[in-house]
């Protein structure tokens, strides 16, 4: 019988030290340190914590999720709802071809959700917006109400500038809005 003689390991680059070394087996990632062990112990570790959060996040999301969720299928609404629409500030049809960044409109609130968050899924508070109005001139708030003034009615008016009792919506209601808010925009869509 012929004899083969055994290779020698290769040798490889410690993930920690980067020294070189002789690993015992094809899995081992560090030289025998103990430091080098330990710390690439607990790279691992993190590693693992966050694939954990991340998966326990998507299966348990907060109500601050469920909020952001409704208020992006409510956004995507009103710019659909409004495409034909000028700026409800300045009243520019802002050209969308050759951008970098994405679409040049936002859902422009005329009562901020920071002022008046109970009137956050109103139709009428909410109106398609140039991204300059609404982003670099803070919502250009003067020509929005001369403009919203011929886009609703005066009584309408008076109501969302008045008072308004706070609103707490639950987990459901934020899940009822954001299905209620998609399937509106798709049936404009068709």
């Amino acid at each position: 019988m012929k004899q083969t003689a055994l290779k020698p390991a290769r040798k490889k680059k410690c993930k920690h030290c980067g020294d070189q070394f002789t690993p015992f087996n094809s899995m081992q990632q560090t030289c025998t340190k103990v430091e080098c062990c330990v710390s690439h112990g607990k790279v691992l570790q993190k590693k693992q914590n966050k694939k954990e959060l991340i998966e326990y996040r998507a299966k348990n999301k907060t109500r601050s999720d469920w909020i952001k969720e409704a208020q992006k299928a409510f956004n995507a609404f009103i710019r659909e709802r409004d495409k034909n629409l000028p700026c409800v500030s300045c009243g520019c049809f802002t050209n969308d071809y050759n951008l970098i960044t994405g679409s040049r409109w936002d859902a422009g609130h005329y009562r901020s959700i920071g002022s008046a968050p109970e009137l956050r899924f109103t139709e009428i508070n909410c109106f398609r917006q140039c991204v300059k109005c609404n982003r670099n001139l803070s919502g250009n708030i003067v020509e929005y109400r001369r403009n919203l003034i011929t886009r609703i009615s005066e009584k309408e008016m008076i109501w969302l500038e008045g008072h308004h009792e706070p609103q707490k919506w639950t987990i459901d209601d934020l899940q009822e809005i954001t299905k209620y808010y998609r399937d509106l925009r798709k049936s404009l869509q068709t």
